[in-house]
């Protein structure tokens, strides 16, 4: 007669699909990959509000081309081509 709980020695093996890639593989993101993508969000909303309302958070907040709004101007800059060394990176790792 079937049980409808079967013993667990019974029962037929999935694999578990979020085990697709092994833990050891996965790799957390440090500060250093943190901080350029922080950046690149607060470039990307800001051109977001540039583009939807001709609003320029930068210049509001620290003036029109002052040293500092150069400055998060280059460091959005930057992190932009860090993300493309990181990303070429990633996907030579999975490859």
């Amino acid at each position: 007669m079937a049980t409808m709980n079967p013993n667990i020695s019974e029962r037929r093996h999935i694999p578990d699909r979020r085990s697709a890639h092994d833990a050891t593989t996965l790799k957390r993101m440090n500060a250093a990959e943190w901080i350029p993508m922080l950046l690149l969000m607060i470039g990307g909303l800001n051109w977001g509000l540039i583009g939807l309302f001709d609003f320029n958070l930068v210049t509001y907040l620290f003036g029109e081309m002052t040293t500092l709004t150069r400055i998060v101007y280059v460091a959005v800059g930057v992190s932009a081509l860090y993300s493309i060394y990181l990303s070429s990176r990633m996907s030579s790792d999975h490859a």
